[in-house]
């Protein structure tokens, strides 16, 4: 993160823009998870970062992976870790996504519906599915609620259906949205769990595993006000370790815990060097006169989520210097490709020229799985890994 002096030096070394990904902190991150959650299997997101090099780095430390296509499956395979370590974590699925990921060893599936559990029956005979509950996701930046999830009675009929297909209703699965910021959620997302394990008990039917989704937030996110997001990261913990606790105890079988964090472990150690391309002011409509910072990076090539949050940027050629309120906005040629112009100015030095350097600072997560093929013909921004403590850079 930007706080190493080490980073600082490799962005001030930079004269293209690029985004940089420190492996150093992912280690940090991730461990400091396995500890704070002891006995819980990491599953990383691949979606969040589809970066073999972060790949590599997480799996060498630990972790399998929650792939959502028969691509991200590949990929996660190609880093080495155990099939067995890959999930298809996506309930949504074609007949032949579930062979490509049946073929590729893939034997644990998400699911959340009758209708998909047939076509893994036919598809992939014998695998496990686990069957991924709705929730609210209230607290969480980004909802997840609605396209994924079923309600608890479904969920018992859909692991119902598995065991009649020859299927093994292995496990239960929730999600409290992304970038939750409350540990409340977690507390709601245990007593629907705990509430589906009883009532599928009664039925028979007994997992083994419960997957406790992603969620997990990034901690250094500023919200689209300007105010810092700090998550109660010590309540959010306590409250998943007396949850695990408590569906251990009204559990028949012995139970095992997966947890699958994307931008927890990645957002805070991912920067992107950019530059300014022009700060201009423009009269508005309303008679107002406004300033607008437009980037060299934005929306389509790796700032997409400024519609939830302000991308914290640093001005290494301007310190100290008199600022502005602007707007934040992209390259292209696209509206979209902007901060909310109403609520979310960013003060910036008023002396920003044409290719001052800009430091862009926890926007690793989805900051290169978001991006377009060129749109408008602003290319994706290229990448670099470093482990800052030593130093070293790697294309």
């Amino acid at each position: 993160m930007l706080e190493n002096e080490n980073l600082h030096a490799i962005l001030a070394s930079l004269s293209e823009d690029k985004i940089l990904y420190d492996l150093a902190g992912i280690e940090e991150r991730y461990d400091w998870l396995t500890r704070e959650l002891p006995g819980v299997s990491v599953r990383f997101a691949l979606k969040s970062c589809p970066v073999d090099g972060v790949l590599a780095c997480l799996a060498n430390r630990g972790a399998g992976f929650d792939a959502a296509s028969p691509n991200e499956i590949r990929q996660a395979i190609r880093t080495g870790v155990p099939v067995s370590m890959v999930h298809y974590g996506n309930t949504v699925k074609s007949d032949w996504n579930i062979i490509q990921a049946y073929y590729s060893g893939v034997r644990d599936f998400a699911t959340d519906s009758v209708e998909d559990v047939r076509a893994i029956a036919a598809h992939a005979p014998g695998s496990r599915i686990f069957c991924r509950l709705a929730s609210s996701n209230d607290g969480a930046l980004w909802g997840l609620s609605g396209k994924f999830g079923c309600s608890p009675s479904d969920a018992v009929i859909v692991s119902e259906t598995a065991r009649a297909l020859g299927l093994h209703p292995s496990g239960f699965s929730i999600h409290v949205g992304s970038q939750q910021m409350t540990a409340e959620a977690w507390q709601r997302a245990f007593e629907s769990l705990a509430h589906v394990i009883a009532a599928a008990g009664q039925r028979g039917i007994f997992p083994d595993y419960i997957n406790l989704g992603g969620g997990l937030p990034a901690l250094g996110y500023v919200d689209k006000h300007g105010r810092p997001l700090i998550p109660p990261m010590d309540q959010i913990f306590a409250t998943i370790r007396a949850g695990i606790e408590q569906l251990r105890r009204v559990s028949k079988l012995p139970l095992d815990f997966i947890v699958e964090p994307g931008r927890y472990l990645i957002a805070d150690n991912g920067v992107i060097r950019a530059h300014v391309s022009r700060l201009s002011a423009r009269q508005q409509l309303d008679g107002q006169r406004q300033y607008w910072l437009y980037l060299s990076c934005g929306k389509f090539n790796g700032l997409y989520e400024m519609d939830q949050v302000q991308y914290r940027l640093v001005f290494p050629s301007h310190e100290g210097a008199a600022c502005v309120p602007a707007v934040i906005a992209g390259p292209t040629c696209d509206s979209d490709d902007a901060y909310d112009r109403h609520r979310s100015l960013v003060q910036v030095p008023r002396a920003a020229a044409s290719g001052d350097p800009v430091w862009i600072l926890s926007c690793g997560a989805y900051s290169v799985s978001y991006t377009t093929l060129g749109f408008n013909g602003f290319s994706p921004l290229p990448h670099t890994l470093i482990h800052a403590e030593r130093m070293a850079a790697e294309s």
